[in-house]
C-alpha cells in the first residue's frame, strides 16, 4: 500500500533515478574540471614537503625561513580569496576558474626559475593569489550545478583533487630528488605549471553556473544550463523556481532576459547582512562556516602534510629515500579515503560521517603524540615506537579524509543563502588559509619549544573541542535544495530539528497515514 502511494507524490528529493539520465554525467564532467583547480593547492602542498629539504640546502636557509616560505602562500593566497568573491560575481565562476589557473601558471614557472630566496618568495606570493582564487571558486561552482540527489558527491571533488594534487607532489619529490641539487628542487616547484594549461583547455566545455545567470537576469540560459545538469526536467523547473526565488524574480516571469532589481551580484550590502546586521539564521550559518574552516585546520594537518618528512626523521627514518617514501605512503593513504567520502556523503549525511571522522583524528592524534614523545626519551631505537607513529600519521590523514577534509568544503559551499554565497564562502577561505598559515609557519618552532609531541598533544585538545563544536552548531544538510538548507539554522543546537524539518516530517507522518 505504501509503495502504491510513493510513485505519485515526488519530493525534491526524490529525484533520484536508479538509473542516472545522460545529464547527470554532464553535471559530474563540469565538477571534475571545476575541482581540477584544487589540484594547485594540493601539488603545491605536497611538493614543498619535500622540496624544502632541498631548498634548505642549495639556499643555505635556517628553520625558520623554511616556515615562512612553507607557510607564506597560505597568507598570500587571501588577497586570491578575498578578490575572487568579487570577481565571480562580476564575471561568472566560469573565468574565474580561467584566472585562477592563469595565475597559478605564471607563480609555477617563476618558483621553478628562483635563483634565490627574496625571488623565492616573491613567486610564492603569485602562485598564493592564484591558489586563494582556485580554493574560493572551486567549490562554489561545483554546489551550483550539482543535483541535490548527489551534491554532497561531486561536491566533495575539490578535496579530492586536493588529495590528488599532494600525492602528485609527493611523487614529483622522490622522482626528482636524484637530480643535482640545484635543479632537482626548481624541477619539483615548476612542473606545477602543467595542471593550469590543462585547466584553461578544460574549462572551455563548462558551463556557468546557473545560479550566476539568474543573479544576472539570464534566464533563457539558465534554464538551459539547469535542464543539462538536472537529473529531470520536473528537477530543473523545481530548481530554477527556488533559485528565481532567492534572486527576487517573480515566479511566472518568464522572459529568457530580465531585469534583476533587487540583486547584490556585485556585493553591495552583502557584507552588512553578513556581519553587521544578520538574521539568526544567517549568524548561525555565519559562525558554522567559520568554525568548520578554523577547527578542520587547526587540528593540525596541514603540519603534518608539509612536515610529514621532518616528522618521520623525529619517528627515526634517516634517509631522506626512507623520508619521501613514508610521505608518498600518506599521500596515498589520504587520496584513497577522499575517495571513500565521496561515496558516504549523500549515502550517510555529513554530520554523522564528521562527527565519525574528528573522533578519529583525536585518537589519532593523541596516540602519535604519545609515541613522538616515548621515541624523543629513549636512548635506543624503539622499533614498536616507530611503526606506531608511522601508522597513527597514516590513520589521522585518513580519518581526516573521511569526514573533516572533504566535508568542510561540502557543507560550507551548500549553506549560504544564493545572495551571500560567493562573499560567504572567501569568508571560510580566509579563515582556513590563515589557520593554515599559522599552524604551517610555527610548527617547527613550538616542536622546538615544546617537542613534536608536545605539539601534537595541543593538535589533539583542539580537534577535541572541534568535535563538540560540530556536535553543537552544525545541522544535517543532506538531501536538500540549496535554497532549503537555509531553513536548517537559527538555532545553535544541530540536534534541534528546525521548523521547516519539522513540518516535512509531519507532513510525511500524515501521508503514511493516509
Amino acid at each position: 500500500m505504501e509503495e502504491g502511494k510513493a510513485a505519485p507524490q515526488k519530493s525534491l528529493q526524490d529525484f533520484d533515478p536508479q538509473k542516472p539520465p545522460k545529464r547527470n554525467k554532464f553535471a559530474f564532467a563540469c565538477a571534475i574540471l571545476a575541482s581540477m583547480t584544487s589540484i594547485l593547492l594540493g601539488y603545491d602542498v605536497g611538493v614543498m614537503s619535500g622540496a624544502v629539504i632541498y631548498i634548505k640546502r642549495d639556499l643555505k636557509l635556517t628553520d625558520v625561513q623554511i616556515e615562512i616560505v612553507v607557510g607564506i602562500i597560505n597568507l598570500y593566497s587571501l588577497i586570491g580569496s578575498c578578490l575572487a568573491g568579487r570577481t565571480s560575481d562580476w564575471i561568472g565562476r566560469r573565468y574565474t576558474i580561467v584566472v585562477a589557473g592563469g595565475i597559478f601558471f605564471v607563480g609555477a614557472l617563476l618558483m621553478g626559475f628562483s635563483p634565490n630566496y627574496p625571488f623565492l618568495m616573491f613567486a610564492r606570493f603569485v602562485a598564493g593569489v592564484g591558489i586563494g582564487y582556485a580554493l574560493m571558486i572551486a567549490p562554489v561552482y561545483t554546489a551550483e550545478v550539482s543535483p541535490p540527489s548527489c551534491r554532497g558527491f561531486l561536491t566533495s571533488f575539490p578535496e579530492v583533487f586536493v588529495n590528488g594534487g599532494i600525492l602528485l607532489g609527493y611523487i614529483s619529490n622522490y622522482c626528482f630528488s636524484k637530480l643535482p641539487l640545484h635543479l632537482g628542487w626548481r624541477m619539483m616547484l615548476g612542473v606545477g605549471a602543467v595542471p593550469s594549461v590543462i585547466l584553461a583547455v578544460g574549462v572551455l566545455a563548462m558551463p556557468e553556473s546557473p545560479r550566476w545567470l539568474v543573479m544576472r537576469g539570464r534566464l533563457g540560459e539558465a534554464t538551459k544550463v539547469l535542464n543539462k545538469i538536472s537529473d529531470s526536467p520536473q528537477e530543473a523547473q523545481l530548481r530554477l523556481a527556488d533559485i528565481k526565488a532567492a534572486a527576487g524574480i517573480p515566479e511566472n516571469c518568464n522572459d529568457d532576459v530580465v531585469q534583476v532589481t533587487n540583486q547584490n551580484s556585485g556585493g553591495e550590502g552583502v557584507w552588512k547582512e553578513l556581519i553587521l546586521y544578520p538574521t539568526p539564521a544567517v549568524r548561525h550559518i555565519l559562525i558554522a562556516a567559520l568554525g568548520l574552516h578554523f577547527f578542520q585546520q587547526a587540528s593540525g594537518i596541514d603540519a603534518v602534510v608539509l612536515y610529514s618528512p621532518e616528522i618521520f626523521k623525529k619517528a627515526g627514518l634517516e634517509s631522506d629515500a626512507e623520508q619521501l617514501l613514508a610521505t608518498v605512503a600518506v599521500g596515498f593513504a589520504k587520496t584513497v579515503f577522499i575517495l571513500v567520502a565521496t561515496f558516504l556523503l549523500d549515502r550517510v549525511g555529513r554530520r554523522p560521517l564528521l562527527l565519525t571522522s574528528v573522533g578519529g583524528m583525536v585518537f589519532s592524534l593523541l596516540t602519535l603524540g604519545v609515541s613522538l614523545t616515548i621515541i624523543d626519551h629513549s636512548r635506543g631505537v624503539m622499533k614498536w615506537a616507530i611503526g606506531l607513529s608511522i601508522a597513527t600519521v597514516l590513520s589521522y590523514v585518513s580519518t581526516f579524509s573521511v569526514g573533516a577534509g572533504p566535508i568542510t568544503w561540502v557543507y560550507s559551499s551548500e549553506i549560504f543563502p544564493l545572495r551571500l554565497r560567493a562573499q560567504g564562502a572567501a569568508m571560510g577561505v580566509v579563515v582556513n588559509r590563515v589557520t593554515s598559515g599559522v599552524i604551517s609557519m610555527t610548527f617547527l618552532s613550538l616542536s622546538d619549544k615544546i617537542t613534536i609531541g608536545g605539539a601534537f598533544f595541543i593538535f589533539g585538545g583542539i580537534a577535541m573541542c572541534g568535535w563538540i563544536f560540530f556536535f553543537i552548531m552544525l545541522p544535517e544538510t543532506q538531501g536538500k535544495t540549496l535554497e532549503e538548507t537555509e531553513g536548517s539554522f537559527g538555532k545553535f543546537t544541530a540536534w534541534s530539528k528546525s521548523r521547516g524539518d519539522r513540518d516535512s516530517e509531519n507532513n510525511a507522518e500524515i501521508e503514511l497515514a493516509n
